[in-house]
């Protein structure tokens, strides 16, 4: 493949994010083609033995299977490290497989990781329950407050994961003060932005060291396919990350990388415009409704929020008084916003975390998270603000609000 202006840093380090989420990473074949090319290869030839032994030394340049590179997901992974302002990126087949590795890679049997008691559901498993069985010990801890987390380092901590804003709970963490905290305890910080993107969140600018996305959600942004990605500096990735991921192999196929480089064209147009509709939204509910939203002043983290975030993000929580039995009512009564456990996409989705994203989590522990039985996640979209005010309105009225 020729290199492209795409690929070559000293161009790119002088674009702007909306142009290096068209642009960025971008390499062309000798066809000359303007829209990325899609790899369906899960190897490659080679012109000699030695080249081939070569290439897999290390020694010369070039591709040697899919699971290890492929052109396509390259290309999303340099776009995805220029948005984020990170040295590498790593492309994974799920959110889950970016998380699991993340946190496997930098951990080992007697090592100690403190997380944020606010996870999505599978994160909380992770933590709670399939890293102990490796002989990790992980503490979860409210994240909000710096103490609590400052207090809970020990001399074997190897790593601090939060999620900010958290899902489903929105709670905000100081990502400035955690990586301050990491790092004087020898530790890493490990930050899940999949509910920000780099959009309007960058982590790294914070002071983190591995950013974590589910690329199904936002990168995506239209509900079409599963990713993941893993964003970092080059030794991590290269002496850490990469030998984990070559010989357990949570790739990304070559043409959900695509679908996720395409969508990475609209994602500051698309989150812009959500995150616009979220707010409003979240006005229009708070009168009736108890409602959470990260730049609303009722938020106590607002202030926070502000200071990390461009905008207060696409996702808000609704509660209505009656617990579960009210949430499923109001969620039955919806016309136009879908009933859907995902989230991100350009259609308006609401779920009800108790049931369905969070339902292994043992109740007592959503409780510790903050998921109370009648809490609701509303992921906003594309649509018209004032359907999906209708919308939620005659919703409202129909379970007596």
């Amino acid at each position: 493949m020729k290199r492209s202006a795409g690929q070559d840093p000293t161009v790119t380090r002088t674009w702007r994010p909306a142009t290096l989420a068209v642009r960025g990473g971008t390499a062309r074949s000798e066809w000359g083609e303007t829209s990325e090319a899609l790899f369906l290869t899960s190897g490659y030839a080679y012109d000699s033995a030695g080249e081939a032994a070569a290439r897999f030394r290390g020694e010369a340049p070039g591709m040697t299977y899919s699971r290890l590179q492929n052109p396509t997901v390259e290309m999303l992974e340099k776009r995805l490290a220029l948005l984020e302002g990170a040295e590498a990126a790593r492309a994974t087949a799920t959110g889950m497989a970016a998380m699991t590795a993340a946190l496997m890679a930098t951990l080992s049997a007697g090592d100690h990781l403190v997380a944020g008691r606010a996870l999505f559901g599978s994160c909380r498993v992770l933590v709670d329950t399939i890293l102990p069985r490796m002989g990790i010990r992980t503490t979860t801890v409210d994240a909000r407050a710096p103490e609590a987390i400052e207090a809970a380092m020990r001399p074997e901590t190897r790593a601090i994961f939060i999620e900010t804003p958290a899902n489903p709970t929105l709670d905000i963490v100081d990502i400035a003060e955690t990586a301050r905290i990491a790092h004087a305890g020898g530790a890493l910080l490990i930050v899940d932005n999949a509910f920000a993107t780099p959009a309007l969140q960058k982590p790294l600018a914070h002071g983190a060291d591995i950013v974590a996305y589910s690329a199904t959600k936002l990168l995506d942004g239209q509900g079409r396919v599963l990713a993941g990605a893993i964003c970092s500096g080059t030794r991590w990735h290269d002496e850490v990350l990469l030998p984990f991921v070559r010989h357990t192999g949570p790739n990304l196929s070559p043409f959900n990388a695509w679908v996720v480089l395409k969508a990475l064209e609209t994602l500051e147009l698309r989150v812009a415009r959500q995150s616009a509709t979220a707010l409003e939204l979240a006005r229009f509910l708070e009168g009736r409704v108890k409602t959470v939203y990260p730049f609303l002043p009722s938020h106590p983290g607002q202030a926070l929020a502000a200071r990390q975030m461009v905008a207060g993000g696409t996702i808000l929580t609704i509660e209505p008084e009656g617990g579960e039995r009210a949430a499923h009512a109001l969620l039955d009564a919806l016309r136009l916003i879908d009933i859907s456990n995902n989230l991100g996409d350009s259609r308006t989705l609401m779920t009800h975390p108790a049931t369905t994203t969070h339902h292994s989590v043992p109740a007592e522990v959503r409780a510790e998270m903050g998921i109370g039985p009648g809490l609701l996640r509303l992921s906003v979209g594309l649509e018209d603000p004032a359907d999906l005010m209708a919308d939620l309105d005659q919703a409202l009225k129909a379970i007596g609000h």
